[in-house]
């Protein structure tokens, strides 16, 4: 695809997908990994979870969808389109989900999503996950990061602010889950920014 851009892309094209999905390290013994299709029934399982389902309107209803969701995520990668990781524990255990997606490499931004498990909340495991991608994130050269949250879901803001992701304003009726439209709260972290404690 022809380019006219008169600056240079933040990321060269083919950059991320030359190589394979890497393995990420995050605070407090924390491994993001790719999905592998052992973990298809802890994922499906992850949206019978009521919190998961309040947040979350986009869920596979069988483990044969969640196949099918693995197998796009591979796409996004070989594509760079996203990348999308399982939270783990030191044991491999799944703790949670994280994603980096929307890749615009010509302004180096994209947007962090997570979940994490019922068993695995009230232990920072979001918020050292979401600080280890920001870091391999702007060492692979993006230059702003950016998520969005309920303005209702409390603890997503905690997460992204404890993650060093300053809160910037509020998005009105931006989102829309099953009650209805929600009004979100946009978040941002960039290359530079101090890093969270």
């Amino acid at each position: 695809m022809t380019s006219y851009l008169s600056t240079p892309p933040a990321i060269a094209a083919g950059t991320l997908s030359a190589t394979s999905q890497p393995t990420l390290p995050a605070p407090g013994d924390l491994v993001l990994r790719p999905w592998d299709p052992a973990d298809a029934a802890t994922f499906l399982g992850a949206y019978q979870d009521a919190a998961i389902r309040r947040w979350h309107t986009n869920r596979p209803s069988t483990e044969q969808d969640v196949h099918d969701w693995f197998a796009r995520y591979r796409d996004d990668w070989t594509h760079e389109r996203a990348g999308h990781w399982a939270v783990t524990g030191p044991d491999d255990a799944v703790l949670g989900r994280i994603a980096l997606g929307r890749w615009d490499f010509a302004d180096g931004l994209a947007a962090c999503a997570y979940w994490v498990l019922p068993a695995a909340r009230g232990a920072g495991v979001a918020s050292r996950a979401l600080i280890g991608l920001g870091d391999w994130a702007f060492e692979a050269g993006f230059h702003r990061l950016y998520l969005d949250h309920s303005t209702r879901n409390d603890a997503s803001c905690r997460v992204a602010v404890k993650a060093g992701f300053a809160l910037e304003g509020t998005q009105r009726s931006a989102g829309i889950h099953a009650d209805g439209r929600h009004d979100m709260h946009l978040h941002a972290r960039i290359r530079g920014d101090q890093p969270p404690a």
